[in-house]
């Protein structure tokens, strides 16, 4: 049958109905290209915050460690200083 033979014997009712099927069809693959590309641009925009926030978690790891680093140290000190305080006192208790 060919395409002539079909669009004779549908009914103008019925080529109006196809016909705002197939408008129907492309708004809504119009529709779903849009929300891709949207979502494409989001998921690329998440990426790229997910890897500043990995940059950001790996300074601040390092900069964690340093700062125990730092804490030790100084406790090291104090209890260096306290010691030698605590020989002076027994030492001037003892003299006196």
């Amino acid at each position: 049958m060919s395409t002539t033979a079909v669009l004779a014997s549908i009914s103008a009712d019925e080529f109006h109905a196809l016909e705002e099927k197939v408008y129907r069809t492309i708004e809504i693959l119009k529709s779903a290209r849009e929300e891709r590309t949207r979502a494409e641009r989001e998921a690329a925009r998440l990426r790229s915050e997910m890897t500043a926030r990995d940059e950001e978690l790996a300074s601040t790891r390092s900069e964690l460690s340093r700062l125990r680093r730092e804490r030790e140290e100084v406790r090291t000190r104090v209890e260096k200083v306290m010691k030698q305080i605590d020989a002076l006192v027994t030492e001037e208790s003892a003299l006196q």
